[in-house]
């Protein structure tokens, strides 16, 4: 569309201020306008004739303009084109009319309005301005030539072009030259001074389009056919010399190299970071690309391929500092003391991958820390309890942001050698979902037979961890997948005995812990018979996390004493116990629970250690229904039916009539019912609660039993003997009946355990019973 004089030379315009741009008249070029400021000028300028006043800021950071932040000469432009774009802004294509100035600013808000002006050209038609002309017109097909950035058709509009100030604004607004070098064009009004500005600014660019052809044609004078692989790294090179610019890049990628030679890696590895160093040369230091691959490459190169730690293979001195860290535990210290000595004869055994089940509180996680210092080893520990990831044991691929290796290498770089010890806490809580089974990922990690080629997903190549000390715990060996199980070393560390936490309060915790609350051994002392009361009536666990923390109580009894000014000197003893505790937390139950009959006490094993089961019994009239209650799983119901069906079987030995399993119906209970209960161990106690419910005959309250029955009357041993008679001597219980089979298991109950028990190995139920049942009390 044409305009008239009028229409495209209003005297008051909206004004829309650039920040790091310059429009020329004659020219048609996209603006993207995102401010509000910008966006309202759009406005009134859409509403009133689709002119507006577009001056170019002298400080691109201000966000509101004033009259103060403009150059006040400009151009007015046509709105040709105005769309929407994603940001909420808006993106016009303008096309610029005519050279004007500001007057006077009309309005300031909400938009600028300025009163202008139509300043003319100063043109002087001689010699001088028409040989410009015409240079300027050489020059800038020359730059066309050149450039393959400009489109050729450009020629023909230069060539065409007849006025000298048009051919002017016309090249600058295409040259790569500053804001500032344009502003300075535009607001040159005498064509002869324009003229001469665009001649040197078109001698720099072809100077500089000289200068470019000739880098491509040195990189290409240089290149054979064996060298074009790096064609663009000489290229990128060549152009930095050219500039001047620092070889920082050129540094980082020969310190890279130094280290790759230093480190020596295996081959395959060696091989991997070459090939990486060569292609980190040719991305550019700016693209994101260029950090991820030195993130790789250093990653490697951090690695201890071949940084060892030196092992201590004292067998003496090891086991001193063993039994110095930790009382008891024999088996756990043998095998390692075995371990050192195999390695002390044959230096380059593969490491065994041990795993210590055992309660909580017992120093398994703390053994792993003994473990390295008596064999000189740096020690690093993971937790498994709750890793759903795969990807946390073998890391994540490349090709995903932020990838990084897995925890097993991670922790192995951050020791620094590669022969650490290294424990996985919580085997036995590891769960797994839709990202993968870490549980099977360890499986190559921990088998000898394959960790010396062990393959991170982000590493992709493999791995030699057969020289790591692997230490696995868990508290129990049931939850952990068997394959894995398969593969470890399985050590059982049971829970200690009260003697034992007396040794261990007495040697550890208790100096521990008065270090820990400020205070010495002069000003804070605890008697065996205190350290007796807190261990049986303020704990009731198979460790000693619990006494502990109990201890700790009494350090900060004392220590509030102490700082208050009260006395110089805090002795606990056994009356003094429950100032500082409390009152008791744990009776002993056995004598009064079984006082009357239908009432047995059993003994089972948890993943805390072992503890006394009572199984209770009442009849009521029925049609010989069993109800079971207590929370109790489905082996567990089973063994109590079997119970029944035996003791109904030998009624007449028992002197029991038949109509009353018929005209009753029998309920059995065990206390505790929110904790779930299950296991055949229980079915000797099950059945001697019956027999003591219909016989009237009470059970022993000294007494109690672990078995599991047959119908036959057969009891077939169980497991976790050593755990059920340190939970029945901690209750208090004087008789305990075990199985037969079970008396191999005898050899790992302390002797000071035994020496406070009656212990009676049976093979058949009316065997256990005899020792059960008490005469009647009535």
């Amino acid at each position: 569309m044409l305009f008239s004089p009028d229409d495209t030379r209003p005297e008051n315009l909206p004004v829309l201020a650039l920040r790091n741009a310059t429009l020329f008249p004659g020219t048609i070029a996209p603006m993207a306008v995102g401010r509000g400021f910008s966006l309202r000028a759009l406005e009134a300028a859409d509403a009133e004739h689709g002119l507006l006043g577009v001056f170019t800021q002298f400080d691109p950071e201000v966000e509101e303009p004033t009259g103060a932040d403009i150059h006040h000469i400009g151009v007015v432009a046509k709105i040709l084109k105005m769309a929407d774009d994603r940001r909420g802004g808006k993106t016009v294509l303008l096309q610029g009319l005519h050279r004007v100035r500001i007057m006077r600013f009309s309005d300031l808000s909400p938009t600028m309005h300025v009163e202008i002006d139509y300043p003319d050209d100063i043109e002087e038609n001689d010699a001088e301005l028409a040989a410009m002309f015409t240079k300027i017109k050489e020059m800038a097909i020359e730059v066309v030539k050149k450039n393959p950035a400009l489109p050729q058709e450009a020629r023909h509009f230069i060539e065409e072009m007849e006025k000298p100030g048009m051919l002017c604004d016309l090249v600058a607004s295409h040259l790569s030259v500053s804001v500032e070098d344009k502003i300075t064009i535009l607001e040159t009004l005498d064509v002869k001074v324009r003229a001469r500005r665009i001649t040197k600014m078109l001698s720099a660019e072809i100077q500089m389009l000289e200068t470019k052809r000739r880098i491509d044609k040195q990189v290409k004078g240089e290149m054979d056919k064996s060298q074009r692989d790096y064609y663009l790294r000489k290229q990128l090179e060549a152009i930095r010399k050219e500039l001047g610019e620092d070889e920082s890049v050129e540094d980082e990628i020969a310190e890279l190299r130094k280290k790759m030679d230093e480190s020596e890696l295996p081959e395959e590895a060696y091989k991997t970071v070459d090939k990486e160093i060569k292609r980190l040369s040719r991305i550019p230091a700016s693209s994101p690309e260029y950090t991820v691959a030195k993130t790789y490459i250093d990653t490697i190169l951090e690695l201890p391929w071949s940084r060892f730690s030196e092992d201590d293979l004292d067998i003496k001195a090891a086991e001193l500092i063993l039994d110095e860290d930790h009382y008891g535990l024999v088996k756990v210290k043998k095998r390692i003391l075995e371990y050192l000595a195999v390695r002390k004869l044959k230096p380059d055994v593969k490491g065994p991958i041990l795993c210590l089940i055992g309660p909580p509180g017992v120093g398994k996680t703390s053994l792993g820390k003994s473990v390295a210092r008596a064999m000189a080893r740096e020690f690093v520990r993971m937790s498994l309890g709750g890793i759903h990831d795969e990807a946390e044991i073998r890391g994540h691929r490349r090709t995903y942001i932020g990838a990084l290796p897995g925890r097993i290498l991670q922790g192995i770089r951050k020791t620094g050698v590669g022969n650490p010890v290294f424990m996985l806490d919580e085997l036995d809580k590891i769960g797994k979902d839709f990202r993968g089974d870490p549980s099977s990922a360890l499986l190559e990690v921990l088998d000898p037979e394959q960790n010396d080629t062990f393959m991170d997903n982000y590493l992709t190549i493999p791995y030699n961890l057969s020289t790591v000390l692997f230490i696995g715990t868990a508290n129990v060996a049931d939850t952990i997948p068997g394959p894995l199980r398969d593969r470890m070393e399985i050590i059982e560390i049971p829970g200690y005995t009260q003697e034992e936490k007396k040794l261990i309060a007495r040697k550890h915790l208790i100096a521990e812990e008065i270090e820990n609350h400020g205070l010495t051994e002069e000003m804070f002392r605890i008697t065996d018979g205190a350290l007796d009361v807190v261990i049986d009536k303020y704990t009731r666990e198979a460790g000693v996390r619990n006494l502990k923390r109990n201890i700790a109580a009494l350090c900060r009894g004392a220590a509030k004493k102490i700082a208050g000014g009260e006395t110089q000197q805090v002795v606990v003893d056994k009356r003094s116990v429950p100032d500082y505790l409390g009152a008791e937390r744990y009776f002993p139950e056995v004598a009064e629970a079984t006082k009357v009959p239908g009432v047995a006490t059993g003994m089972a094993w948890t993943p805390t250690g072992g503890d006394i089961l009572f199984i209770e019994a009442a009849l009521m009239p029925g049609k010989g229904k069993l109800i079971l209650t207590g929370y109790l799983g489905d082996v567990m119901k089973e063994s109590a039916k079997a119970a029944l069906s035996y003791l109904r079987s030998k009624a007449k030995d028992f002197g029991i009539e038949q109509s009353a399993f018929e005209e009753n119906d029998v309920h059995i209970h065990v206390p505790a019912g929110a904790i779930p209960k299950d296991g055949p161990s229980a079915g000797i106690t099950l059945l001697a609660a019956l027999a003591s419910l219909f016989t009237g005959k009470t059970v022993n309250n000294e007494l109690a039993m672990t078995g599991e029955v047959t119908l036959r009357g057969q009891i077939l041993p169980v497991g976790g003997i050593k755990e059920k008679v340190l939970a029945a001597r901690r209750a208090g219980i004087k008789i305990v009946i075990l199985p037969e089979k079970n008396r191999r298991d005898l050899e790992e109950i302390p002797e000071e355990i035994r020496k406070g028990l009656t212990l009676h190995f049976i093979g058949s139920i009316d065997e256990a019973l005899r020792f059960a049942l008490a005469d009647p009390k009535h």
